[in-house]
């Protein structure tokens, strides 16, 4: 049994929506906002920082997503496995370093997040702006991750080969996360 009954055996997100649509349409609006609207952070770094959150958190659901859609944007294949494991030996540009830092404890022990962590990162050229963006994906993503998992939202190649295939259709759209609210019947 699915840890909702009310949801099929394994269920994707868009059924958790469907099933629960009180709330989804600012909060896909939130996505928008957040992941595609004006940002000192590239779409591709912001959705690394929403999949590298995911992988932290082991929410393979969101990680299959938000990778797939980071590398739609240029991101390189298999990055965030290397940012989990290692993040300097990754390979990023070495300004994202103190960004993921940050990212990293705010999601595993957000009580010991330091002025000094944020000092990091404006040594390494980021704006307030930039900090406020990274903390929020990575809050909107700590929020997402417990809704995947405590709902029972599964993933699979199949799931990730559709969303890949949505993605790359909406690469360049503003309101990619309203119109898979609109493409899975939420909103209008």
């Amino acid at each position: 049994m699915a840890k909702l009954p009310s949801l099929p055996e394994r269920p994707v997100l868009g059924d958790v929506f469907r099933r629960f649509p009180d709330g989804v349409a600012p909060l896909l609006e939130y996505h928008d906002v957040l992941l595609r609207g004006p940002s000192p952070l590239s779409i591709a770094q912001r959705e690394m920082l929403a999949a590298y959150v995911s992988a932290l958190n082991a929410c393979h659901y969101c990680l299959g997503a938000h990778q797939t859609i980071a590398e739609v944007h240029g991101m390189e294949p298999g990055l965030i496995n290397l940012l989990v494991n290692d993040p300097a030996a990754a390979g990023v540009d070495a300004a994202l370093q103190p960004l993921l830092a940050y990212v990293r404890k705010l999601t595993e022990t957000p009580s010991r997040v330091l002025d000094a962590d944020a000092t990091a990162v404006y040594a390494a050229g980021w704006s307030e702006q930039a900090l406020f963006h990274a903390i929020s994906i990575c809050a909107l993503f700590n929020f997402m991750n417990r809704l995947i998992e405590g709902c029972g939202v599964v993933t699979d190649p199949k799931v990730t080969a559709e969303q890949r295939a949505r993605y790359q259709a909406l690469k360049d759209d503003p309101a990619t996360y309203r119109k898979f609210g609109r493409q899975i019947g939420i909103l209008r």
